[in-house]
């Protein structure tokens, strides 16, 4: 039996799991997404990575300010959907929503729950230099991320991975146990696990003062952090008064004082070890590697950076 669902979601992490279920017998209502926001330099207005997707996709788009308002209540109501699917929305689901009748809610969450409940799972599990993560599929309460889990699935964590990669690999498991989770909702063989609350950590939403790389961490540390922060919102230091987001770097084994060059491939010192930058973008110019942004700037060892 086919299952009427609305799906709630904003980011591209949520696209390939709105595609997968568009792609299977079930009937999609509605796609919920947050409101077209200001952005980039010019201020104007974009529409959201899922409110683009579901444009091309021909189904029904929402996207209002608030979700707890009589008028999104009702109408949630009168769409009477077997099954809410919500992935990186972008608001928390009101209560009010969460006790109608019959309905039930179940939400797709990047990591391993109950482990980083909250709003940046992929990031924190990567600063956190974990050596692994996953994908919870779990039925949505008022507690943030408290839910009882149905399914989940892990993935390694290499030392090489930014959010994006991992980000993307995420996103397919998702919509694979997605497809699992409507199948078994559908032939009535779901098993909710409750999550145990003594191993419960938060992910906090990253801030934008988090990004200025701190030479007084070790390398490791770091470049876990510029991994974590690829491509948004990037990791940065200054020199000589621009501001300079490392893309993608290594750790070597050197020594000095920390947030000093070291030598003349820009190898920088750290507390412990040093990180050799291979790709960058210093501001307002373009993404380059190392290479290529040597010979236009001059450097000098021994020179601090902050």
């Amino acid at each position: 039996m086919a299952l009427k669902i609305i799906f709630m979601g904003t980011p591209i992490f949520a696209v390939p799991i709105l595609e997968a279920i568009h792609q299977s017998d079930h009937k999609i209502l509605e796609v919920y997404t947050q409101p077209a926001k200001k952005s980039g330099r010019g201020q104007t207005f974009n529409h959201s990575d899922i409110f683009h997707c579901a444009e091309q996709l021909k189904l029904p788009i929402r996207t209002p300010s608030a979700i707890d308002t009589s008028e999104e209540i009702n109408h949630f109501k009168k769409l009477k959907p077997d099954l809410v699917i919500v992935v990186a929305y972008g608001k928390i689901i009101p209560p009010q929503l969460l006790n109608i009748d019959k309905m039930l809610f179940i939400n797709v969450h990047a990591s391993l729950l109950p482990k980083w409940r909250g709003a940046a799972p992929i990031q924190r599990a990567i600063m956190n230099m974990d050596y692994e993560t996953g994908v919870s599929i779990m039925k949505i309460v008022p507690r943030l991320d408290a839910g009882p889990v149905m399914l989940q699935e892990k993935i390694k964590i290499s030392q090489e991975m930014s959010y994006e990669d991992l980000s993307i690999k995420m996103s397919e498991i998702g919509a694979k146990l997605i497809l699992e989770s409507i199948k078994l909702i559908e032939n009535n063989k779901v098993n909710f696990i409750e999550q145990k609350e003594s191993e419960v950590s938060y992910a906090k939403k990253i801030r934008k003062n988090e990004s200025r790389i701190d030479w007084n961490k070790s390398a490791k540390k770091i470049i876990a952090k510029i991994n974590a922060f690829h491509p948004n919102p990037g990791c940065w230091f200054k020199l000589s008064e621009s501001r300079i987001k490392i893309i993608k770097a290594i750790e070597v084994e050197k020594t000095g004082e920390a947030g000093t060059i070291l030598d003349d491939k820009m190898t920088i010192a750290c507390a412990k070890n040093a990180v050799q930058i291979l790709e960058l973008k210093k501001e307002g110019k373009k993404q380059m590697l190392i290479d290529e942004y040597l010979k236009g700037n001059e450097i000098k060892i021994g020179q601090k950076i902050n």
